[in-house]
């Protein structure tokens, strides 16, 4: 779970380096943008923002390619020691509270590799970054959440094992789905409400950002993580 800090760094002007780099992970296409700059960024005619984000300490060395917001992948090349290194992902905006919304849902369909320590989730923000939603959808490798075991749900098309914690800095409830996935779909509002209305852990909070992306531990000797189809709605 990464520290509040770096989502805000997220937010100052970043120059994106456009030189197409030669990796691993090359894409079918050439690439619309790629970057191996730590904060590299790019937003795409939809209005998804790609971030290369590699906020971790210890890290090596990582390149993100996007040829749309629904097709985009990573090579990572991160030494095999603890802590998360990065989390590069795809964000959408959504800025409603969780009453005002009918419906929060997302897909995906990715190819992630089976070694290395890594989960693939999604982070959701409210505007504040107060409180921090995760949803696992795959992992593999010695990586876990923070908190505390709130037992097991199964809500928005997907069985559950839940925790509550915190990192010093906002408040984190994580959702790791009991069976690893590489494609469905999730239906997030449900989830959203269950914190608010069931459990009480929040308000009507500001849904903020709606991210989705690879949290790397290691990935040593460079690992290739895809995301063939991803997207977000909300009404």
């Amino acid at each position: 779970m990464a520290p509040r800090t770096w989502k805000r760094l997220l937010l100052a002007p970043v120059v994106a380096f456009f030189a197409l780099v030669g990796f691993a992970a090359a894409p079918a296409q050439a690439a619309i943008w790629s970057s191996s700059e730590q904060w590299g960024n790019y937003t795409t005619s939809d209005n998804y923002t790609l971030y290369n984000n590699i906020w971790g300490s210890g890290a090596g060395s990582q390149t993100i390619w996007v040829n749309s917001s629904s097709n985009w992948g990573v090579w990572a090349n991160h030494p095999n020691t603890g802590g998360i290194k990065s989390y590069p992902n795809a964000k959408k905006v959504v800025g409603r509270s969780v009453d005002s919304l009918s419906s929060l849902r997302s897909s995906y369909n990715v190819t992630v590799p089976s070694s290395g320590a890594y989960n693939t989730s999604y982070d959701i923000w409210d505007t504040n970054y107060n409180y921090e939603v995760m949803l696992w959808v795959n992992y593999t490798g010695p990586v876990g959440p923070l908190g505390t075991s709130q037992g097991t749900l199964t809500l928005g098309g997907h069985t559950w094992n839940v925790y509550k914690g915190s990192n010093g800095s906002n408040q984190v409830f994580s959702f790791l789905r009991t069976s690893n996935s590489t494609s469905g779909t999730v239906d997030i509002l449900p989830i959203l409400k269950w914190i608010k209305d069931t459990k009480g852990w929040w308000g009507n909070v500001t849904v903020g950002d709606v991210q989705f992306g690879y949290e790397i531990t290691s990935s040593s000797g460079g690992l290739d993580f895809v995301t063939n189809s991803f997207s977000v709605s909300s009404s």
